[in-house]
């Protein structure tokens, strides 16, 4: 079980405690078609606009195409790529379901020194308003603030399908670990 499905994000600061879980949701994406279900279901949510959601899964187990099909059903438009490079992209959806929404995508797969966290202005990116989406976050532990919910994808593994396929169906759980959490896992269930 990785750090991000225990509700344990690796180091901690001495005293920070873990977070408890509140609600799991389990389930499956067939396809991409179910990848963008779910999604859209999560959208529905007016919980959304403000949660921080941490992502959780192996290169290429589909956390930017959840992230991408999210943004999409948020009403965002034009480009959204990996921010694996730069560490964080930008999104504003202007006219969404729950109107204008600043969002930001964070991956801190290659994030290695804290004081990159004040010198970038994370801590400020958290603070404000607006929906954060974060892959790899046991990168930052202990920097970022309360997880409202951690997403972890993996390969569903089935005898005979191969489960490094890239197209294959995908185990999906969402633990909730805030009010914000919970109201997002009652849209998964609605």
């Amino acid at each position: 079980m990785s750090s991000i499905e225990s509700g344990s994000h690796g180091p901690r600061i001495v005293g920070t405690p873990s977070p408890a879980v509140v609600g799991q949701w389990d389930g499956r994406w067939a396809d991409e078609a179910g990848t963008a279900a779910f999604a859209q279901r999560l959208a529905a949510s007016p919980a959304i606009a403000n949660a921080t959601i941490t992502l959780a899964g192996d290169l290429g187990a589909g956390k930017t195409t959840f992230v991408r099909h999210l943004l999409r059903a948020l009403g965002v438009t034009g480009r959204i790529k990996s921010p694996t490079y730069a560490v964080v992209e930008p999104h504003r959806a202007e006219a969404g379901p729950h109107g204008p929404l600043s969002a930001w995508h964070f991956d801190f797969y290659r994030f290695g020194d804290p004081r990159e966290w004040e010198d970038a202005g994370f801590r400020e990116l958290f603070a404000s308003p607006g929906l954060k989406l974060v892959e790899w976050p046991e990168r930052a532990a202990g920097l970022m603030s309360a997880v409202d919910a951690a997403l972890s994808i993996g390969p569903e593994e089935t005898p005979g399908d191969d489960p490094e396929a890239i197209d294959g169906p995908r185990q999906v759980t969402m633990q909730a670990f805030t009010d914000t959490g919970r109201r997002l896992l009652a849209a998964l269930n609605a």
